[in-house]
């Protein structure tokens, strides 16, 4: 069995004394893994850096089979993104998050082609906290655990909606969630599509509410949290303001 792809690397690690395995976020047949010859070498590392984009063959003796890839790089995002440094904690949560949530050998074509809109913005701070909070709703969605935003679970209205529920993931109204405000998650105006345009006080509010719902629907079935690197970015943007 064999294919060939365009993906994103999502991490690499050691395996034996010369080789790796890499984990891929491939456009047509999902997160992948396979084994690449020589991956901790001198040519190779570079490549398998998160975020990068490459163009790739997987071979294999079956589908269950670790099977082996062939890389070539296509934009190496990984080094456009070291100089700066928000730009580089947004490439390692992006890729930290779609590595964690992502089933294996799943295909998400409408997740990996708005991760490649968010890499492709990096390097404008005022564009990409708001995509990846866009990204990261898109990828509840894509997994099943979308949100419902268009009108107030308490009382059905579509107007005035600033509000997520914690537990039901509904929007809900400033007048019905007025009691019960500190418990609620925020929800920006940009996130329901009510804006195009987003600040970054909002952005952050709506990585807030994506985040929860990320680690409270999805990374608790294996007992994990949001990953460091998502943590991080947050924080970095906080000290912004």
């Amino acid at each position: 069995m064999s294919f060939t792809d365009t993906g994103i690397i999502l991490d690499a690690r050691g395996h034996g004394e010369t080789h790796a395995i890499a984990d891929i976020f491939t456009q047509s047949h999902g997160r992948w893994a396979g084994l690449v010859y020589g991956g901790q070498g001198r040519k190779m590392r570079p490549l398998l850096q998160p975020g990068n984009e490459v163009t790739l063959e997987w071979k294999g003796r079956g589908d269950d089979s670790l099977g082996h890839f062939s890389l070539e790089m296509s934009h190496a995002r990984a080094g456009e993104a070291m100089g700066e440094r928000l730009s580089l904690a947004a490439l390692s949560a992006a890729c930290a998050v779609a590595l964690a949530t992502l089933p294996e050998r799943e295909a998400h074509g409408r997740a990996y082609a708005a991760m490649s809109v968010l890499l492709a913005n990096l390097d404008d701070v005022d564009v990409w906290p708001a995509l990846m909070a866009r990204w990261e709703l898109g990828l509840l969605a894509e997994l099943g655990f979308g949100l419902t935003l268009d009108r107030c679970a308490a009382t059905g209205a579509r107007e005035d909606l600033i509000y997520v529920s914690p537990r039901s993931a509904c929007a809900v109204s400033a007048e019905a969630g007025e009691p019960y405000k500190d418990k609620m998650l925020p929800l920006p105006a940009f996130l329901r599509g009510a804006s195009s345009e987003a600040t970054l006080k909002e952005a952050i509010d709506a990585l807030a509410t994506t985040g929860h719902f990320i680690e409270t629907r999805i990374l608790h079935i294996s007992d994990k949290q949001l990953p460091e690197a998502r943590l991080r970015v947050v924080e970095l943007l906080s000290a912004r303001l």
